[in-house]
């Protein structure tokens, strides 16, 4: 299949040119809409350069500027020049700001060129021109909790409640926006989605926020699972975090005990050097062997 869509584009390509050929024995300019088609033969068949090249020469034209210029974008921004596509996508919307196309397009040219205030208003634009669209609304809301606005990212994701559902993206997004703010309900938004889902990752979030919440055996469960859900070549979080994370919640739950402190030393062991929240642990109620071995234990990651 593949092959005869190649030939197609090639017999395509052969045709138009014979075409120019004869119209300019002819003495008859060849007209914008042939450039265009050909620019986008060249496009479809992955030829960027020579796209471009019949492209621009379209571009000059009236009737196909727009679908040139848009055409050129693409181009830009699948050889990863993400601020070059912008500009042209952005070059539409000032002679036509409500085109949704370039919108979405100009939005996901700024998020790539690191641009995500300016893809913000893009996409506040795009909201309010398709607010029935589910996928922008994520993206829109990716964007909001990427700039820190969690309020505005968790109330565009209510006005999906669907989603919320059945889109693992817009369910995770979510749980993190609640757990943002503090809320309780992201205990519950988390444990939804890794009822259906496996991440260590996740998993590590979800074990953090209960320990937050005093919920201590909850905790120490989530925190085993993640460590078995965890690559030993992760690093966010390492093995050696989870295990320290594990320690720290015996450690908190129950001072007496020396469970937590042995769990501490081999999460050292393992490579966990952050000495300072090690230091943190002397701050619970302990008991003074389980102090004592703790402080032994920061000497020697001192060394």
């Amino acid at each position: 299949m593949l092959k005869r869509n190649i030939i197609n584009f090639f017999l395509f390509l052969v045709f138009y040119f014979l075409f120019l050929i004869l119209n300019s024995c002819a003495g008859t300019a060849a007209s914008a809409q042939e450039y265009f088609s050909i620019g986008m033969a060249y496009f479809e068949l992955g030829k960027y350069e020579e796209a471009e090249k019949w492209l621009n020469r379209a571009k000059q034209a009236d009737r196909t500027m727009v679908a040139s210029t848009y055409n050129l974008g693409r181009i830009a921004y699948e050889t990863k020049r993400y601020e070059d596509a912008a500009k042209l996508f952005e070059s539409i919307l000032k002679k036509d700001g409500d085109n949704v196309l370039a919108l979405k397009a100009a939005a996901y040219s700024r998020i790539k060129s690191g641009d995500i205030e300016i893809a913000e208003k893009h996409y506040t634009k795009l909201f309010t021109l398709v607010p029935e669209s589910a996928d922008d609304g994520y993206n829109h809301a990716l964007i909001l909790f990427t700039l820190e606005r969690y309020t505005q990212a968790e109330n565009v994701l209510e006005k999906y409640p669907a989603s919320l559902l059945e889109n693992k993206d817009t369910m995770l997004l979510y749980a993190r926006c609640q757990a943002k703010l503090k809320k309780v309900e992201a205990i519950d938004s988390y444990s939804n989605w890794l009822s259906v889902n496996s991440d260590g990752k996740v998993r590590y979030e979800y074990a953090q926020l209960l320990e937050n919440n005093a919920l201590y055996a909850r905790a120490l469960e989530e925190y085993k699972k993640a460590l078995t859900e965890t690559d030993d070549k992760a690093v966010d979080p390492k093995k050696n975090e989870i295990r320290f994370a594990i320690a720290r919640v015996l450690i908190i739950a129950d001072g007496e005990n020396a469970e937590g402190v042995k769990e501490l030393n081999e999460a050292v062991t393992d490579g966990f050097n952050d000495i300072g929240a090690v230091e943190k642990l002397l701050n619970n109620k302990i008991s003074a062997a389980n102090k004592k071995n703790i402080q032994e234990i920061i000497a020697n990651m001192r060394k």
